[in-house]
């Protein structure tokens, strides 16, 4: 178990002042490695002493004299077994790994899903990645759905996990998707602003569900890139992350994406598809370390590609 133990001094500063500063803030500024997320959930989980007593309120205020410890938990040990599956890789250095994760792929292990999936498959690839961001999750900061492909970053660290989330949070991390979607948009670009929530009566689906109602903001960005006749290919970019948010945004405003076998009831397009239309294209963040800009374009897969070839010819035909 790792500990950090401070006191809080007079600086000077507004530490010094008797309203004090919130506990989480004030530990975010004095462990800069740690997220305030991450801290926020370790003074949750009981993980933070405050002048010796368990603290469990994030919100609590210190004043100068006040002593406090924060303690790390030790890994605990991953039952997920590490399997040799394939991985396309765009981008890896010591820090991150960015990936084109191929339709059918699930990401994580769950229900239905306890094997086969990328974190089986990135624990083999990355003997050190156990406990980075969670015991069922290493190294994930962001999912695709099983059937959306495209681009999806990595941490191999735990300083690149808290920095990918956090440029995600802050959404200085910009995340571009391509879809082909039904219909003809009568504008040539908008943005979708729904909260999304599990759906009231379908708990295996998402919704556009009132924030009052336990729906969470959600924004999308559309631009039409190519009109296809009776179908359109979209560039998307994601404002927020929250679960099947594109395709649940597609669907509200009357073009769903092309495939997609739970929010579309559209006819078929003449094209065998692995899933939905719906491709992470380009990926865009900070270096976590040097704080280089990168930026990652996956390729298409061939369904995707070929979809798009035939909706042309039909088009100019």
């Amino acid at each position: 178990m790792t500990a950090f133990n401070l006191q809080v001094e007079d600086t000077g500063d507004r530490f010094a002042h008797t309203s004090g500063e919130r506990l989480d803030r004030y530990l975010s500024q004095k462990l800069p490695n740690l997220s305030r997320s991450r801290i926020q959930q370790l003074i949750e989980q009981g993980n933070v002493h405050l002048n010796e007593q368990i603290c469990t309120t994030k919100k609590i205020n210190v004043k100068v004299g006040d002593r406090i410890t924060l303690e790390i938990p030790e890994v605990q040990p991953l039952e997920v077994q590490a399997e040799d599956i394939p991985l396309d890789i765009l981008y890896e250095d010591d820090h991150i790994l960015i990936l084109n994760k191929p339709a059918g792929l699930v990401v994580h292990p769950a229900p239905g899903h306890p094997d086969g999936t990328l974190v089986n498959a990135l624990l083999a690839h990355c003997p050190n990645l156990p406990g980075i961001g969670g015991v069922q999750r290493p190294g994930i900061v962001h999912r695709l759905d099983k059937d959306t492909t495209g681009a999806i970053a990595i941490a191999k660290t735990d300083i690149a996990y808290h920095s990918l989330q956090a440029q995600l949070q802050a959404k200085t991390a910009r995340r571009e998707y391509l879809g082909v979607v039904y219909g003809a948009p009568k504008t040539e670009n908008g943005i979708i602003n729904e909260p999304i929530g599990r759906h009231p009566q379908d708990r295996k689906k998402m919704a556009v569900v009132p924030i009052e109602k336990g729906g969470r903001n959600a924004v999308t960005h559309w631009q039409i890139l190519e009109r296809l006749g009776n179908q359109t290919l979209v560039l998307f970019q994601l404002e927020t992350g929250r679960t099947h948010q594109i395709r649940v945004h597609s669907a509200k405003i009357g073009h769903p994406i092309v495939g997609d076998p739970i929010y579309s009831s559209a006819h078929s397009v003449g094209v065998k598809l692995n899933g939905q239309a719906l491709h992470a294209w380009r990926l865009k963040l900070q270096h976590p370390v040097s704080e280089d800009l990168i930026e990652v374009t996956a390729p298409p897969p061939q369904t995707f590609t070929t979809l798009l070839e035939i909706l042309r010819r039909r088009v100019a035909s």
